[in-house]
């Protein structure tokens, strides 16, 4: 039962000291997280590491104990910024994932969005259209029957905050990838739930940070 009792207690100050790192470095690879959390609580024993679930807990959980006074300010101008995105790339029926649908919102987050066209070309020259200078990449993603897909990302700044716009086929609106965080599908939030979620904030969080 010691033993036990030990392995709990290590899993959760792994998962503290990782999700701290993610919070204040805006690392996003939760394996990494975890050996850099290992090295600073001298964790040699790595076998009985906290589950990437168990460290987006521990990661909400900190943002309440340590970041109330800001978190939920950035929370509210990162969806706020999504919402106009979302209104913007109406046309591709966008969806929010990704920490500012999760609720683990910090400085140094992205708004990510699913967009869904034809051809992702179409994206590209709409962002060509209305002069926004942007960077393109490349992202994989995976499925539940372990397919692969590769699709482009274009990314820009609206003001101080970084959007992802991720480009699907107009058919894979209706199968989500599978999330990095638990393999389960990857949440998405149309439109109409992110007016939601911001009509659900009290008022007194209104406020741009």
């Amino acid at each position: 039962m010691g033993n036990l009792r030990h392995q709990e207690q290590q899993r959760l100050l792994i998962a503290m000291e990782a999700a701290k790192h993610m919070w204040h470095s805006g690392m996003k690879d939760f394996q990494r997280a975890k050996r850099k959390a290992c090295q600073q609580l001298g964790v040699a024993d790595t076998r009985h590491l906290p589950s990437n679930e168990e460290i987006r807990q521990a990661l909400l959980q900190y943002q309440s104990l340590f970041k109330a006074d800001v978190q939920p300010r950035f929370m509210r101008h990162f969806r706020e910024t999504a919402q106009e995105a979302m209104q913007f790339f109406e046309q591709f029926k966008p969806r929010l994932t990704g920490d500012v649908l999760a609720g683990t919102v910090n400085q140094h987050s992205s708004v990510e969005l699913h967009l869904f066209a034809d051809f992702p070309e179409q994206v590209r020259l709409f962002l060509m259209q209305e002069n926004i200078p942007f960077e393109q990449k490349q992202k994989r993603f995976c499925y539940r029957n372990d397919d692969e897909q590769q699709v482009p990302v274009y990314s820009f700044l609206a003001d101080d905050v970084a959007i992802e716009l991720m480009v699907f086929p107009t058919e894979s609106i209706r199968h989500s990838p599978r999330s990095p965080v638990d393999g389960k599908p990857m949440a998405r939030a149309n439109l109409k739930t992110v007016k939601q979620l911001l009509d659900d904030q009290p008022s007194s969080l209104n406020a741009a940070p």
